[in-house]
């Protein structure tokens, strides 16, 4: 059982650690090449997409957790059913955004504050960009499906090869054809295209055989994945709103205070990857085991993955005890921002300690495809507990009372999952 959750938990975390590099070689390029208002640029429009995207997360969730049961039963024809399905809604919503990208548009710049110069240079950022999203949100639903098959490796090369071909291009248009903000928007489309086609040919190079379960027949009966799915976006909203608001009540306080908040967030960041990996494992193995109706495996798989889990989280929160300093000093040169974040260096050491159920048992909740349970947990985790402890700390406590809020916020929600994990698994 360990190597069947390294084996599709390690890929996932290779996929994840590259994803950061893309980031930095974008703003590496416009911090030489660029000028401050595309470095601008680049921040605010990756910011909109970030949230835009976000939010189709749960079509890769949804994905991965009915392909993974249909697995689990041999049910091929539901197999290939659920990656028709799952491409339909991706097309759907990608045409819909690009229906209404203009509205989308204004109210993105109505929410975000920028000078003009950088809204201009954001505008054209997002006006190239966006055609990306047929790529990026049917890349979502064949991610997942591949989660569901077993199989992280796929994932874990386009996502590799896709963020390389990213830079690569970005590099062409600005180093060579002289563009800035919007080279790099270009590179972005580029690379999307071609990571969809690299998913499409491992797609029918490897699961060609599965075209012959290929019906029409029930392909337009979305109510369950519509049902799960939705459960998910609200999940997925709830979750983007409190961490957007983490950064606006950050931003209240004053620029050292949103300046150490966004520093230190990033030691969440960091660990998330990690156990991202064992999360999608759990979601693939629970699904299919759920399927196969082995409930005895499937409770041995859940233990050992929180061994794994715990134990990593330990070793992360040694690290941050002991190498807080140094992981500051590499993430910034401002000895005035070290300095304030110091005080608040207890909030991230146990950060991996309260966090870790809830990442382990959302990959369960999601092989499971017990979607409600997880919308009502996050529903709980926000309304009841992340916003009621911050106003009434924030007086007392300051920037402390965000923090407390944050960490309450997860600790319930790894409270609450493990109550609820009853009702998810069979006896």
């Amino acid at each position: 059982m360990n190597k069947r959750i390294l084996h599709l938990a390690i890929p996932n975390i290779i996929s994840n650690l590259s994803v950061p590099l893309l980031g930095l070689a974008d703003l590496a390029l416009m911090g030489h090449m660029g000028s401050l208002q595309d470095l601008g640029a680049i921040a605010l429009g990756g910011m909109i997409f970030n949230f835009i995207y976000w939010l189709f997360g749960f079509l890769r969730m949804g994905t991965t957790g009915f392909t993974a049961q249909s697995l689990g039963k041999r049910d091929l024809p539901q197999v290939v059913m659920h990656l028709s399905k799952a491409l339909l809604a991706a097309i759907g919503s990608a045409l819909l955004l690009l229906l209404f990208q203009s509205l989308i548009s204004k109210l993105s710049f109505f929410i975000v504050d920028g000078s003009e110069q950088v809204e201009e240079l954001t505008s054209v950022y997002f006006n190239i960009r966006i055609w990306a999203a047929p790529a990026t949100i049917s890349l979502y639903a064949i991610t997942g499906w591949f989660i569901g098959m077993q199989n992280t490796r796929f994932p874990m090369i386009i996502t590799i090869a896709l963020n390389l071909l990213n830079i690569g291009f970005n590099v062409l248009f600005v180093f060579v054809f002289g563009m800035r903000s919007d080279g790099v928007a270009l590179g972005t489309v580029l690379a999307q295209y071609c990571g969809l086609f690299l998913s499409l040919f491992f797609l029918f190079r490897y699961y060609g055989k599965l075209r012959k379960y290929f019906t029409f027949k029930g392909i337009l009966d979305l109510k369950e994945f519509f049902k799960v799915n939705s459960n998910l976006f609200i999940r997925t909203l709830l979750l983007i709103l409190a961490l957007s608001f983490f950064t606006v009540a950050s931003a209240e306080q004053n620029d050292t205070i949103l300046a150490v908040n966004t520093l230190l967030l990033q030691f969440f960041t960091i660990f998330s990857y990690f156990l991202d990996g064992f999360a999608y494992s759990a979601e693939a193995l629970t699904g299919k085991f759920l399927g196969a109706n082995s409930i005895s495996r499937l409770r041995r798989m859940i233990k050992i993955t929180f061994l794994w889990a715990g134990a990593l989280s330990i070793v992360f929160s040694l690290l941050y005890l002991g190498g807080n300093n140094m992981l500051l000093s590499a993430l910034t040169n401002k000895h005035d921002v070290i300095a304030a974040a110091s005080p608040f260096l207890p909030w991230v050491i146990i950060i991996p300690l309260v966090t870790f159920p809830a990442f382990i048992w959302d990959g369960v909740y999601i092989g499971a495809t017990a979607s409600k349970q997880m919308r009502n947990v996050m529903i709980v985790a926000t309304v009841v507990f992340f916003f009621p402890v911050y106003y009434f700390s924030r007086g007392s406590l300051g920037n402390h009372g965000l923090w407390l809020a944050f960490i309450v916020m997860m600790l319930s929600r790894s409270f609450l999952m493990t109550l609820m994990a009853k009702k998810v698994i069979p006896d």
